[in-house]
């Protein structure tokens, strides 16, 4: 394999000040400057795109995790206010077989009196109290 190291001795009498990449075996290979801005930029676009897909990846496992936190959450509100909602119903069917009950002794009692009256008045009209 070919390995290249940079030297940052530039060639007398180029002039756009060309560095070059001396091979392994000792070859020298001319390499002007804008190609060596391209490639060090091209090498830092990589690097952002990589680290930037990192991050997407771990934001959206963060992302995720939050999620179902809040949806738990819900859930168990929503759980307990189900809850809430059929200790209420229960207790209104106590209290509505309780107003059931008091309303037929009302009744019993209403008629109870109606005759209570009748007799008073029968003792009355005979009696001449």
């Amino acid at each position: 394999m070919v390995t290249f190291r940079l030297l940052l001795k530039s060639i007398k009498g180029t002039p756009n000040r060309a560095f070059y990449f001396v091979y392994k075996w000792g070859e020298k290979m001319n390499v002007s400057m804008g190609l060596l801005i391209t490639l060090v930029g091209l090498l830092c676009t990589a690097t952002g795109v990589v680290l930037g897909l990192f991050k997407h990846s771990r934001d959206r496992k963060k992302d995720v995790k939050s999620d179902a936190t809040e949806s738990a959450i819900i859930r168990t509100k929503l759980d307990d206010i189900g809850q809430s909602v059929d200790s209420i119903r229960i207790d209104f069917k106590a209290s509505d077989q309780r107003w059931t009950a008091l309303s037929e002794r009302v009744i019993r009692n209403e008629e109870s009196t109606k005759q209570a009256h009748k007799r008073i008045d029968k003792i009355e009209n005979k009696g001449g109290f």
